[in-house]
């Protein structure tokens, strides 16, 4: 008895891109607690340590992106789900970006606008995240 996968679904993500939207969603995530640790305590550093970590956040979720502008030019059926999760992206890449504008300023200065750009942005990234593995798998073996 031969077993074969049903080919109406697509495999899961790659490697690489599952490994690069994950720790996207973790460095967002990072910097967020930090800057709530900011909020509680008001050392400066926890400032510091933010901004690296949306820096980090950045770099990987442009390549996250670009792993995804690929993916969406090869989705066929699925083209609807993947500019969803593409978009989701950007926009978590723009909010990030923004975020990381308003972290370059003094820490005083930063502080309530860079606590909800980093929630937007872990909000962005936690369901872009979810989006993105939760893409069809392979079918049931016959």
């Amino acid at each position: 008895m031969a077993v074969s996968a049903d080919p109406r679904y697509h495999s899961a993500i790659h490697p690489v891109h599952a490994v690069l939207l994950a720790g996207t969603f973790t460095l967002f995530l990072s910097a967020l607690l930090n800057d709530l640790a900011y909020w509680s305590t008001y050392h400066v550093q926890w400032t510091n340590f933010a901004s690296w970590l949306i820096a980090g956040g950045l770099l990987l979720g442009g390549i996250a992106l670009l792993f995804a502008l690929v993916g969406l030019r090869h989705a066929g059926r699925r083209s609807r789900r993947s500019l969803l999760y593409l978009l989701l992206l950007l926009a978590t890449w723009i909010v990030g970006f923004f975020n990381a504008l308003v972290h370059a300023k003094d820490a005083w200065a930063a502080m309530p606008g860079g606590l909800v750009l980093s929630v937007i942005a872990v909000v962005l990234a936690g369901v872009a995240t979810w989006l993105g593995f939760s893409s069809p798998r392979t079918g049931d073996l016959r």
